[in-house]
């Protein structure tokens, strides 16, 4: 009967301990736009300081209601504010061609890659092939690389591309992102705060360190 309860209380303590390990751990979500400049510059980062990153691919289109830059100007605006990041991150940032650009092929991957469990895989290389190399993500050769980088089947990758039954889940997460009250990509959930625009993704960082300190 001793061995019993001190089997039982072992198990226990165990049991105690893995679920401060869980409270210890930082989880995210992580709302993304392949053609974003912001996404890419806030992607690796968000990667190397969560233990748990949910990946999930939002429109932007739906987000804001239009383009990503819907006229020249706003093009510029943007291509600045994204190059002033990109100094300050000391990143590299090379435009692609058809910038700014929807990629719907490139996010209908995203989406099959995050099932899958490699989302950072593939949201890392995808946007480093774009900001970094200059590629179009909408070419079936990039998105193929991208794929194989990412240790997504690239047959697999190829058939998501043309799956448009995708683009209603990622219109959906645009939509919600909207309604509670966010403005633009990429967006981070840390609990129940929303914070959103790459300028915020260190405030992010700051309130899931509290937490995990706090054991929230």
């Amino acid at each position: 009967m001793g061995d019993v309860i001190r089997l039982s209380e072992r198990r226990e303590a165990n049991r105690r301990r893995d679920a401060r390990l869980l409270r210890g751990r930082s989880r995210a979500d992580f709302y993304f736009d392949l053609a974003c400049p912001f996404t890419y510059l806030a992607a690796e980062r968000v990667d190397r300081s969560f233990d748990d990153v949910v990946w999930r691919p939002a429109s932007t289109d739906a987000l804001c209601r239009s383009s990503l830059a819907g006229d020249d100007v706003g093009a510029a605006s943007i291509r600045r504010a994204a190059e002033e990041r990109a100094a300050a991150l000391r990143l590299p940032l090379v435009w692609p061609e058809r910038f700014p650009a929807a990629v719907p092929s490139a996010m209908r991957v995203a989406s099959r890659a995050s099932e899958g469990g490699r989302g950072a895989a593939f949201v890392l290389a995808a946007t480093r092939l774009a900001f970094c190399g200059g590629f179009d993500l909408e070419d079936p050769e990039i998105l193929a690389e991208a794929a194989a980088a990412a240790g997504v089947v690239v047959d697999d990758a190829l058939h998501a591309a043309r799956d448009l039954g995708r683009d209603g889940l990622i219109e959906r997460s645009g939509r919600a992102l909207l309604a509670a009250g966010a403005d633009r990509l990429p967006a981070l959930r840390v609990g129940r705060a929303l914070y959103w625009g790459g300028e915020r993704v260190g405030e992010a960082l700051t309130a899931a360190r509290f937490a995990r300190v706090a054991g929230v």
